[in-house]
């Protein structure tokens, strides 16, 4: 399956205390299908944003395996014969320049990247050539494990509670005309619900002299 949602981001100072987000929980049945495997392919949100304790840094997300149950989330895993793929364009051209990997497998993650694309598009090796990092799955509740890679990529993979904020029932009662507008305070239709993220921080010197990027992700099966 492949996913992709592209995002600018400014890479200069300008960025502080920003964030950019897009959106999409539970992709169409026939997409997704039943299976753990085909679960966790589906992407839920991507978010980059400056890293607030270094500004020399961007902290890239992708969440998957959405809408989560507590109850259900101690028992959830990444897919083992999933390839994760967080995609930046450094030019402007909406095509992917750098691409940094994930591999879960054996309750240990592996990152890869950033590096160059090589062949941009629906197929994908793996590019090992410009840094690497491994560190334990976090289990659910337990402190997060952080991984330090040989170029200075930081990486996290485990469950977290579901950052997205939506007032679902107000929206649905908007678009059957019954109410005009969200209300101040919403009500977070995912609030108690979790989903598996994976997160590298990166240095910005390894993403590019441009002032702006795009980003988004992808996940692939053999």
């Amino acid at each position: 399956m492949k996913k992709k949602i592209l995002i600018g981001l400014a890479l200069s100072g300008l960025l502080i205390g920003g964030i950019a987000f897009a959106a999409d929980h539970i992709d169409a049945p026939a997409v997704t299908g039943s299976s753990s495997t085909s679960l966790a392919t589906d992407i839920t949100d991507i978010y980059a944003f400056q890293s607030p304790a270094d500004n020399t840094k961007m902290v890239l997300v992708c969440n998957v395996k959405g809408l989560m149950s507590p109850a259900s989330t101690g028992a959830a895993t990444f897919g083992s014969n999933v390839l994760y793929e967080m995609n930046i364009d450094n030019t402007g051209d909406n095509v992917e320049d750098l691409v940094i990997q994930f591999l879960v497998q054996n309750g240990k993650v592996r990152a890869y990247g950033p590096n160059p694309v090589g062949t941009a598009g629906l197929s994908s090796t793996i590019k090992s050539a410009n840094g690497y990092a491994a560190v334990d799955v976090t289990p659910y509740g337990a402190a997060p494990n952080v991984g330090t890679g040989t170029n200075g990529v930081k990486i996290f993979a485990g469950p977290r509670d579901d950052p997205f904020f939506f007032d679902l029932g107000r929206y649905k009662e908007i678009i059957a005309g019954t109410q005009t507008m969200f209300r101040p305070v919403g009500i977070d239709a995912f609030a108690g619900t979790n989903v598996l993220s994976l997160v590298a921080e990166v240095p910005k010197s390894l993403l590019g002299s441009g002032a702006t990027i795009n980003y988004w992700c992808e996940t692939k099966t053999k």
